[in-house]
């Protein structure tokens, strides 16, 4: 009876299990993906902290700031190039390698830079120093040396007989320190037609030259203070950057303001210069590089399309920073955060399954802060024909904030439809387009192409709310303090999905 009811308890369970199997369906592959599917995981494998670890490699001591020419920007440059040849992306640059060479002099800034105003105090002179990255910032090609010597204030520093205006008529600036003022006092907010004539006058490297031309031996350049490694070299000509505070002292006890004289000059168009009586001192040690050599990085992901793969789509951002001035400017967010933000495009096409009919190529300028001279450089020595260039998208400061700007959107609207498109399908942030025709001095590489006739725009980061804290444009605050890698993080899917859809499009006309 015992072994029956084991019988029985046997076939029992051999009956649930045979019913237990039959329930399970037979093994089969699991559907292919579709191409949405492989784009979306493509997409998804841009991670905020890989884009985040390249900021903290580019804005590390080592590479110096990244100022162009230098052995610490080239040591920058062949870190971009092995990520690149990591991924399977193609070297575009010359011979065969991922690198576009430029000449490029540049400046080193050391330790023991001073400026300070000296104050007679009966017999005695009082010397006020003045902050280093809060009220004064050495000049970025400044000349080695000391000068000291009574300031005069030249307004823009313009001598424009055709227009009817010089700031050194009337005054004697020979071995003096001259106070200047930045740009010009027309904008082309203002009046676009009238700038054009004064446009020339706003550039750095006019403004140096013609203090030079007049015999003066320094300048405190009315300009942040901000470190602008973007101007000529003289080696006996003693400049550095000031702020409101150097302003402020200098115009005190004149009987002028410094706001009332600016506001006069732009409503008149006439000078106001005078000498100011105050005795200003400056000290740079620097030390002038003419032999300095660039480096534009570049590389392909070549299209599958026999036909359209020779036009291509340029995505873009510039690799330098500012240096040491002497401090290190880390320079995180202008502009390692949209190196890092391209970077994660570059890796995940390479790895998408779907591949654009069209070649993308991307290019990390350099020397953008030296006079844009490597997007310069580029556009009078395309590696790929400019008609053949289909659009440049180009990125400034993604690093921080939480909406994303395109500047020149307007510009093109067939161009601004793909990126409009990738946001409200895939990131849904706030995306604000503008229009802008470039008409000033070229600040950023996008312009550079724009003036090339090639459909150019300008993506970047910016916060909804003020936070309040000091500028950290062109200084040492410009570090990974300030970084969002979330906002990074959408800015390179946006444009990831948005190249894809480009690449992949039966026809792209964004010149129309």
């Amino acid at each position: 009876m015992k072994k029956h009811a084991i019988y029985l308890a046997l076939v029992f369970s051999l009956c649930v299990c045979a019913l237990h199997l039959g329930s399970q369906p037979a093994s089969v592959p699991a559907p292919a993906q579709t191409d949405e599917q492989k784009i979306l995981a493509a997409l998804h494998s841009i991670s905020s902290h890989t884009l985040l670890d390249y900021v903290k490699e580019m804005a590390a001591d080592k590479y110096g700031g990244r100022l162009t020419g230098t052995t610490e920007y080239k040591a920058c440059a062949e870190w971009t190039a092995s990520l690149l040849s990591k991924w399977g992306v193609r070297p575009a640059g010359d011979g065969g390698t991922y690198f576009q060479e430029f000449p490029n002099p540049y400046t080193l800034v050391f330790p023991g830079c001073e400026a300070y105003l000296r104050l007679p105090q009966g017999p005695d002179i009082i010397k006020k120093y003045y902050r280093f990255d809060d009220e004064f910032i050495p000049g970025g090609t400044s000349g080695a040396g000391e000068v000291t010597a009574e300031v005069v204030y030249v307004g823009y520093g313009v001598t424009a007989p055709e227009l009817g205006y010089d700031d050194y008529a009337g005054v004697d600036v020979k071995g003096k320190i001259l106070l200047m003022e930045s740009e010009a006092p027309v904008t082309p907010r203002q009046d676009a037609e009238l700038f054009k004539k004064w446009r020339p006058y706003t550039f750095h490297q006019y403004k140096h030259a013609n203090a030079v031309a007049h015999g003066a031996k320094g300048m405190i350049y009315n300009y942040g203070p901000i470190v602008n490694p973007n101007n000529a070299y003289n080696a006996g000509f003693i400049y550095s950057h000031v702020g409101e505070a150097v302003v402020a002292d200098i115009f005190a006890g004149t009987g002028k303001n410094h706001s009332e004289t600016i506001e006069a000059i732009q409503k008149t168009l006439k000078p106001r210069s005078f000498a100011t009586g105050k005795v200003f001192a400056l000290k740079n040690v620097t030390e002038h590089h003419p032999e300095g050599v660039g480096q534009n990085v570049i590389g392909m992901v070549e299209g599958s399309d026999p036909l359209l793969k020779d036009e291509v789509i340029l995505l873009g951002a510039h690799l330098d920073g500012q240096g040491r001035c002497p401090a290190l400017m880390p320079s995180a967010n202008d502009n390692a955060s949209s190196v890092a933000a391209v970077l994660g495009v570059a890796e995940a096409l390479s790895r998408c399954e779907i591949k654009p009919r069209r070649s993308v190529v991307f290019i990390f300028f350099g020397a953008e802060e030296q006079g844009v001279a490597g997007s310069e450089f580029y556009v009078n020595n395309p590696r790929f024909p400019l008609e053949k260039t289909a659009a440049l998208i180009n990125l400034e400061s993604a690093g921080v904030g939480d909406r994303i700007g395109v500047a020149a959107a307007l510009n093109f609207p067939k161009l601004w439809a793909y990126i409009d498109g990738a946001n409200g399908r895939y990131i849904h942030r706030v995306v604000r387009p503008s229009f802008n025709a470039f008409p000033a001095r070229p600040r950023q590489d996008t312009a550079r192409f724009f003036w090339k006739g090639v459909p150019s725009i300008t993506v970047d980061a910016s916060e909804s709310v003020r936070s309040g804290r000091p500028s950290s444009y062109h200084n040492t605050r410009d570090n990974l303090d300030l970084i969002t890698p979330e906002i990074m993080e959408d800015i390179s899917r946006l444009l990831f999905a948005a190249v894809i859809q480009m690449g992949r499009a039966e026809a792209l006309d964004f010149r129309k």
